[in-house]
């Protein structure tokens, strides 16, 4: 009985700190200046998918640990939200957005 009252205890502190399941507005206000400009809707050829939908599809692939190939069609294609990450990573971009989604989620989790 013991177990089952700590499992549950467990379970609660988890929840405590909310997840971040796609980047919220003034969460994006905040760090879509650290991106590189963002190509016209107008250019010829496949379809933009913009910088906000690649970085969601790239905070599920984190989170859930799916390949890029099975990203759900919600996030735009595996392949466009691998090569943003890839791109990103060699600019550093990634790694700042990081750290202020870190920040972020530590101050939520403080407060």
């Amino acid at each position: 009985m013991a177990f089952i009252q700590k499992k549950e205890k467990i379970k609660k502190e988890k929840n405590k700190h909310p997840t971040i399941l796609k980047v919220p507005d003034r969460l994006w206000d905040e760090i879509k200046n650290i991106f590189p400009k963002e190509k016209s809707l107008k250019t010829i050829g496949r379809p933009i998918i913009p910088y906000r939908k690649v970085l969601d599809g790239i905070l599920y692939i984190l989170r859930t640990g799916c390949q890029w190939k099975m990203l759900p069609k919600e996030y735009g294609s595996g392949s466009t939200c691998h090569r943003g990450f890839q791109e990103w990573n060699k600019l550093n971009v990634f790694k700042k957005v990081w750290i202020k989604l870190l920040k972020t989620y530590d101050l939520i989790s403080i407060n």
